[in-house]
């Protein structure tokens, strides 16, 4: 049986096949792209995303209709198990506060149902807006990871690695 989770406004219930063309279309808003980046075909990427065996996929649902996806990974080794986690949201639901409530649905599920005791997620360091969805969380900045990440326009940009220990969950 799938697991589904359920937030003060969200649901959160694993991606299939089905969501890839909206889960395509919303990681083709300018917004998304911009952190996310992808090649032309972003609906193979999607689908790709889908089939990593590392990687568990979620659909974001608000009112019945697919609004993002929340994904998580583990690390598994005994000495440095933890869980990350990344999120993309449609921008026509941003500031509704629905990736707080997707980010903490899944925390929660991973802290009490999965066992891990710390989380991690690591925004661009100058993306504000998630970086204070993180917070509101209960992740804590942990320090900036200096050239982290290529952008889209080939230069390096910062990213801010943040954790949650399972006693910082809000």
């Amino acid at each position: 049986m799938a697991t589904i989770l359920n937030g003060d406004a969200v649901t959160l219930r694993p991606a299939t096949p089905d969501d890839v063309p909206r889960l395509a279309v919303i990681r083709d808003t300018p917004e998304v792209r911009a952190r996310w980046r992808g090649e032309a075909d972003l609906a193979a990427e999607v689908a790709e995303d889908l089939a990593d065996p590392e990687t568990e996929v979620f659909a974001v649902e608000f009112e019945g209709r697919v609004v993002g996806a929340v994904q998580w990974y583990a690390e598994n080794d005994p000495e440095y198990r933890h869980a990350g986690i990344d999120v993309f949201l449609d921008p026509a639901v941003h500031g509704r506060g629905l990736g707080t409530d997707a980010v903490r649905t899944l925390a929660r599920h991973l802290l009490t149902a999965l066992g891990h005791h710390r989380l991690v997620i690591d925004p661009a360091a100058d993306n504000e807006a998630a970086i204070r969805c993180y917070a509101k969380v209960g992740f804590r900045p942990v320090g900036v990871m200096r050239q982290y990440e290529r952008g889209a326009d080939g230069s390096w940009h910062d990213g801010l690695l943040m954790d949650l220990l399972a006693d910082d969950l809000t």
